[in-house]
């Protein structure tokens, strides 16, 4: 497994080691040995799968008052990833970070506490699988809207599928600066 810092700090890159032959292949998804090691979390609260189709985009999400770190991965598909720096103090805020991810090609993406996810499908459809290091809590979700100038995202669609909640989503500016997530 070897794991990689990313041009934010905190967020990584993660690539297993997979063995494949005829029959299929075989990776080591988790070690918590060489998480520990890299300073990234051994504990996780809870297991997510999305699936979505072709142009669908999802985020930018995170929670305010317990916020979530995410080990993300696709196991079928394609999907461009972003990851923001919404806390307000860090010399990175607003920055963003985008990787394509595939389940041709197992990579995982680490995504810390005290930043925004989302992502945009490219394929016919995807599915995402992903841990949490916290519980989802409806009454603490929050999201910045997709297409944000102050952050400019160059997202690889012109025109994505969004979600009703999605498209109600506030400008970073506009996010609560009372949130630990926004704050830390």
């Amino acid at each position: 497994m070897r794991i990689e810092e990313t041009g934010l700090p905190g967020v990584f890159l993660i690539q297993p080691a997979v063995f494949a032959d005829d029959r299929g292949f075989f990776l080591e998804s988790f070690n918590e040995k060489q998480f520990a090691d890299h300073g990234l979390p051994t504990h996780f609260r809870q297991d997510n799968h999305s699936r979505s189709t072709k142009g669908v985009l999802r985020g930018l999400h995170h929670q305010q008052r317990r916020p979530q770190g995410k080990l993300l991965t696709v196991i079928s598909g394609l999907i461009f990833d972003v990851v923001v720096d919404i806390r307000r103090t860090s010399p990175t805020f607003a920055r963003w970070q985008g990787v394509t991810l595939s389940g041709e090609d197992p990579r995982y993406v680490w995504v810390p506490p005290g930043f925004a996810h989302g992502f945009c499908v490219l394929s016919d459809v995807a599915d995402v699988v992903y841990k949490s290091t916290e519980l989802y809590s409806a009454d603490d979700e929050a999201g910045i809207m997709w297409n944000d100038p102050a952050i400019g995202i160059k997202w690889p669609i012109e025109r994505p599928r969004l979600s009703a909640k999605d498209q109600r989503h506030p400008a970073l500016s506009a996010n609560p600066s009372d949130s630990r997530a926004l704050v830390t």
